[in-house]
């Protein structure tokens, strides 16, 4: 039996490790790294977490870009943390469009199903992070230990939505890499 990781966290992608835009990011030359967010993910790796990348890819089915196409960006995007010192044990994703009516788009739970079937994960040792209202919810959803809101990407917008529907956050961040250091307990770098 294999035994369960101390930590893992869900990221979700636009918004809290690459830039958002409201037209999608949709081939690998638009991917812009949010400054520090590369440092967050090795630092999570430094502390032995398990890091996933949980992220809604609606223009899959929408037509905008080829499967291949999204492949070859989360191929890049983990070239690139790798070349940082950080590393994403795995990616799942949501091809699917709102109206598809399908389980694993956030906020329903479904990608994170995916990553407990694939992986050891002690969900009360985990945390989701994201920018968005249903990347909490997401992350209520599935039973995380812990949720943290970052203020990048839609965060200012996400807070009020979730104000009023009285969900709280476990944490809010400014961004990626002060999330991290709240989970890991770490100090900023000088």
């Amino acid at each position: 039996m294999k035994s369960k990781q101390r930590y893992t966290v869900f990221l979700d992608k636009d918004g809290v490790i690459n830039m958002d835009s409201p037209d999608y990011i949709k081939s690998w030359e638009e991917v812009v790294f949010i400054d520090g967010s590369l440092e967050a993910i090795r630092l999570l790796t430094q502390h032995d977490f398990q890091v996933f990348l949980i992220t809604n890819q609606s223009m899959v089915n929408r037509g905008m870009v080829p499967l291949s196409d999204l492949e070859y960006m989360f191929s890049m995007m983990k070239q690139e943390i790798l070349a940082a010192g950080g590393r994403l044990t795995d990616i799942f994703y949501c091809p699917h469009t709102p109206e598809d009516g399908c389980r694993c788009r956030k906020p329903l739970p479904g990608l994170i199903r995916q990553a407990q079937q694939a992986y050891p994960i002690d969900m009360e040792m985990s945390f989701m992070v994201g920018d968005s209202a249903r990347d909490i919810e997401c992350g209520l959803n599935a039973g995380c230990g812990k949720t943290i809101l970052v203020l990048t990407g839609n965060g200012p917008q996400a807070r009020t939505a979730l104000a009023e529907k009285q969900i709280v956050p476990d944490h809010i961040a400014e961004n990626l890499l002060d999330a991290a250091i709240w989970m890991t307990g770490s100090r900023k770098p000088a």
